[in-house]
């Protein structure tokens, strides 16, 4: 009988995946049954760190906290259509290229390893503050979706801080989640997390620890809230964001891409010369004498001037030297203005208040559904900042809230052009019983976040038609951006896993459907959420086609000779065949037919039973 390999339903190995890279780096420090340390240690010579004593931070509870990062995942994601919005607003379509997941981010972000990591262009998240009245997750090895499924309905519980472990149980939260988030990130990506005083020692710290210190940007200051509470010696009225890169190197090479819009102020409609507008800056600075610029005479008037006579000539020449007064200026144009970003200080006192967040997201909902929602102008300058030039970036935030970020993407995609696109993932925690949530009727986050997704999609939609009804002499009608998003939910496998010694004639679980094992495989293969699926025949026998032949998989019976030779005359990359609907001669047949596949395609195909 022909053998074809079992699918592998774990998430991707990261600690198999580093000792691939270590063992590419250094294959003389391995034998046969693992890593030689004492010789690792002679090639890495004086930099092994010996000393009893070192500067580290560590907690009650670090190593359980690694470990749960380098843990595998057997869960999988299942697709709800009925919860998903198309990209143009259709209710129950699933052709977004969004994203939002409810289920515990930690089981999900060893999830997306495979088809994600190093895509993410940028993370933002709003953790718990661990200010004693916030929902701490309690992570436990074992049955992760049982404890998962535990903690959704733990509406109210907080880290109290009587706990003799108040802020080791809060590192031990944040410390794996960061870790597999820094995996996600592209080189040239960016993470920013949203912190206030309780924990902004041991954020910074953890980050130092994951990203590195190097990586560390800045710690910004964010004047979240005007109010002052006259109970406290001083009223605070900033939270922190740590803005962390993924590669320093990488991200200094490309800085003059990141930051905000440009100011374009002083551009005026009267001062025009054909080549746009323009405003006059002056061709002399402070300090000339010093900087040794040159001296000479120009249109009757002396000074510095920061060019050579040529090239003050050529300008003038051109109509960019101009005289007013005593003084020599030249025209600078809005369209070199607009190309370059501007620079970013470490105090945002302009980037929304708490406050006003709060009230518009009540307008926007119909009324109070989400305490403290992050301001929209926030997000929208972190993504101005990074993504601008990147107009297909993809954006993650595993702690989305009331989904502030999604808000935040679609409107940059307005203000941009481009498909900017965001994963969001949420624990669906219960409302609590007497909050104004639940009396509005959303039962969970979860439906808080999709709703407003919803509701700022179907609000952009209606400003776009309003413009393009009344067009302004010469501007293009204006795109609607993707206002959609697929929904997953966090669950165990859809495929059962035999006892030792027990019989299972067909492995996949009588409550899946097939659209759910499509999703489970292509998560598993490394593949994009986002992917189109089509559900094709071919010799009469019906198979999912992911992504025009990236994955073809088959799963109903009767599959035939003549089905198989169809299906390889595809020549898919990947196919996945239930292994219930196969006889031995049917295995036989397959594994020839897809060899003559890789000898007329030259490539590898992936053939593999569930």
């Amino acid at each position: 009988m022909a053998e074809i390999e079992k699918m592998n339903l774990e998430s991707e190995d990261l600690v198999e995946d580093r000792l691939a890279q270590l063992k590419e780096l250094m294959p003389e420090v391995f034998t046969e049954s693992g890593i030689d340390f004492d010789k690792l240690r002679l090639e890495l010579g004086d930099e092994v760190d010996e000393g009893r004593e070192r500067y580290a931070f560590t907690w009650p509870g670090k190593m359980d906290a690694i470990r749960q990062s380098q843990t595998p995942s057997t869960a999988t994601l299942r697709p709800c259509v009925e919860k998903s919005r198309g990209r143009d607003g259709e209710d129950g379509s699933f052709d977004s290229d969004n994203i939002y997941i409810e289920g515990d981010n930690l089981e999900v972000l060893k999830l997306l390893q495979s088809g994600y990591h190093g895509k993410v262009k940028m993370i933002y998240i709003d953790p718990p503050y661990n200010t004693g009245h916030d929902f701490v997750y309690k992570d436990k090895f074992g049955d992760t979706i049982e404890n998962y499924k535990e903690q959704a309905g733990l509406a109210g519980q907080s880290n109290a801080d009587t706990s003799g472990r108040y802020h080791s149980d809060w590192c031990s939260m944040m410390y794996p989640r960061l870790r597999l988030a820094r995996e996600l990130l592209s080189d040239d990506g960016a993470i920013f997390v949203s912190i206030d005083d309780n924990e902004v020692t041991n954020l910074t710290k953890i980050m130092d620890d994951i990203f590195g210190e190097r990586c560390r940007i800045a710690l910004i200051c964010h004047k979240a809230r005007a109010s002052v509470s006259n109970d406290k010696i001083i009223s605070p009225n900033h939270n922190t964001v740590a803005f962390y890169a993924k590669s320093i190197e990488v991200l200094e090479a490309v800085r003059k891409e990141i930051g905000d819009d440009p100011c374009l102020d002083g551009f005026g409609e009267d001062d025009n010369d054909g080549r746009g507008p323009y405003r006059l800056v002056p061709v002399d600075g402070p300090g000339g004498a010093k900087k040794g610029n040159p001296h000479y005479e120009f249109l009757g008037v002396e000074g510095y001037w920061r060019f050579s006579l040529e090239t003050m000539q050529d300008k003038y020449d051109e109509g960019l030297v101009v005289r007013r007064g005593n003084s020599l200026y030249q025209k600078y144009y809005q369209y070199k203005a607009i190309e370059t970003r501007k620079t970013l200080t470490t105090w945002w006192d302009d980037a929304g208040l708490t406050s006003s967040a709060t009230s518009k997201l009540k307008d926007l909902m119909g009324g109070p559904s989400f305490d403290t929602p992050k301001p929209l102008e926030l997000i929208e300058r972190m993504l101005k900042m990074i993504t601008y030039a990147d107009d297909s970036a993809i954006v993650l935030d595993f702690f989305s809230g009331s989904a502030t970020t999604a808000h935040a993407l679609m409107n940059i995609n307005v203000e941009y052009g481009g498909n900017r696109q965001y994963i969001l993932v949420q624990l669906p925690e219960a409302t609590a019983d007497n909050s104004a949530a639940r009396g509005a009727g959303y039962l969970t986050l979860t439906e808080i976040g999709e709703e407003r997704i919803r509701r700022a999609g179907d609000k952009i939609k209606a400003e776009i038609e309003e413009a393009n009804a009344q067009p302004k002499l010469g501007e293009e009608s204006k795109r609607l951006p993707d206002i959609g998003f697929r929904v997953f939910s966090l669950d165990n496998s859809g495929i059962e896993k035999p006892q030792p010694g027990q019989l299972v004639l067909d492995v996949v679980k009588p409550d899946r459907s097939d659209m759910d094992i499509v999703f489970e495989m292509m998560l598993k293969w490394g593949l994009e959420l986002t992917l189109p699926v089509e559900k094709e025949e071919v010799a009469g026998y019906p198979v999912y086609s992911v992504a025009c032949g990236e994955l073809v998989c088959c799963l109903a019976d009767g599959l035939t000779m003549e089905a198989l030779d169809a299906i390889a005359d595809m020549e898919p990359r990947r196919v996945l065949m239930r292994d219930s609907i196969l006889t031995d001669t049917l295995k036989l047949n397959a594994v020839q037919a897809f060899r003559r596949v890789e000898e007329r395609a030259g490539y590898e195909v992936q053939l593999r039973t569930v």
